[in-house]
């Protein structure tokens, strides 16, 4: 995951929401109390829109197929995943909210069982992206019935970006806003760097965690084999899909972390990272982007410019 630095001494929020960890930090105190009320009301309306877990969320009556209309909020957020899925050669597809279904992940996280029964799945291929048809210009979707979109990743990242923004927008303030794995910065950067922790999860002693610092802002994302995940008959599962075979990649990376202009062109990469395997750290390096990989035995690589590691926590 990516978050502000502990030792910060920024004003900062934290707390959760959409099930994960959230905070928006500040280069001035009385702009948090703004700022925060904007991030919370961005997270409450991207919920609203396309949360797999709400049955009342707008994305909910899309699965009987069919063309449909869709809210302005909804078809930024559709976009947003299908320019993912096309800049990642479909690595990133939007098209897998049935597989998770179907491999236990049909509520949120904190809801779900510690263990399940067995699932057996045969590997096949997503419905795919290029069977979503989006008319932005008319605000409408057409799928196949029964295609279920999961943008959880792509959400996150799209809000953190927007909120960013906004929250700088109305404050005048610089801005540090993030969301489980991803985190977009605005406004003005504050003396020595924003100091972003980067780090597998919640856990000490057992992960390669290090300080960072964006000197000019800029946003990060974290793709993790080791948070989201869920058992099913002692197999451990997690959130990442191959769009190939509707099931977890092999197991390669730990974590990836992407540096980029906005979250959303982070996330695609870093997600995509972890569903090519061993072959992403060339593809990376050939984006040109500061990436940060952690194999599944704990070793780390860097590529590109990556940030000078201020040291372990």
């Amino acid at each position: 995951m990516t978050a502000p630095a502990p030792a910060d001494l920024l004003p900062t929020a934290r707390w959760r929401a959409i099930g994960t960890d959230v905070a928006i930090t500040v280069t001035r105190p009385e702009a948090l109390a703004p700022a925060r009320d904007v991030l919370a009301a961005e997270l409450d309306a991207v919920d609203r829109a396309c949360s797999r877990f709400r049955p009342d969320a707008e994305i909910a009556g899309l699965t009987a197929g069919g063309t449909r209309p869709l809210s302005p909020l909804l078809t930024d957020l559709v976009a947003a995943a299908l320019r993912a899925a096309g800049s990642t050669d479909g690595d990133v597809d939007p098209t897998l909210g049935g597989a998770l279904v179907e491999l236990g992940y049909d509520r949120d996280l904190a809801a779900l069982p510690a263990d399940g029964p067995r699932v057996r799945i045969a590997p096949r291929p997503a419905p795919g992206w290029q069977r979503v048809h989006l008319d932005t210009a008319a605000r409408t979707i057409t799928l196949p019935p029964g295609v279920v979109l999961d943008l959880g990743a792509t959400a996150k990242a799209w809000l953190v970006d927007r909120a960013a923004v906004a929250a700088a927008t109305a404050t005048g303030a610089g801005v540090l806003v993030t969301c489980g794995g991803d985190l977009a910065t605005a406004g003005p950067v504050p003396d020595g760097g924003w100091a972003v922790l980067v780090q597998d999860g919640e856990r000490d002693g057992d992960q390669p965690a290090t300080t960072v610092t964006l000197d000019h802002g800029g946003a990060m994302a974290t793709s993790s084999t080791v948070r989201r995940t869920w058992n099913r008959d002692g197999r451990l599962l997690h959130h990442i899909l191959d769009p190939r075979t509707c099931l977890p990649p092999a197991p390669v990376w730990r974590t990836v972390t992407v540096a980029a202009t906005t979250c959303l062109a982070a996330n695609a990469v870093s997600t995509a990272a972890i569903v090519r395997g061993a072959a992403a750290l060339g593809w990376v390096r050939s984006l040109g982007l500061p990436a940060r990989f952690v194999a599944v035995t704990g070793d780390v690589t860097t590529v590109g410019p990556w940030p000078a590691d201020r040291g372990p926590r």
